[in-house]
């Protein structure tokens, strides 16, 4: 392997790290708010289980479905987290 080769693989390595250890650090800063998300704008599965995908929420605000918000948020919101 040349010195071309191997300075384009640790660039390669080095991106890839830093995804992976800045994905963490942004979930962190938030949570899960349930009870505000609007009809199909949900973010994640139901907590009961009626749909497993984000976007199919079938009513707004449904107690069961959430958003993702920035943490210390959701209470202001009208959410509740869980």
């Amino acid at each position: 392997m040349d010195k071309k080769q191997a300075l384009i693989l640790s660039a390669v390595g080095s991106l890839l790290a830093v995804s992976f250890v800045a994905t963490p650090v942004a979930a962190a800063e938030k949570e899960k708010c349930f009870g505000i998300a609007k009809a199909g704008k949900n973010d994640c599965a139901s907590a009961t289980g009626s749909h497993s995908c984000a976007g199919q929420a079938s009513k707004d605000n449904d107690p069961n479905d959430w958003k993702y918000v920035a943490k210390g948020t959701c209470q202001n919101m009208g959410g509740m987290v869980k």
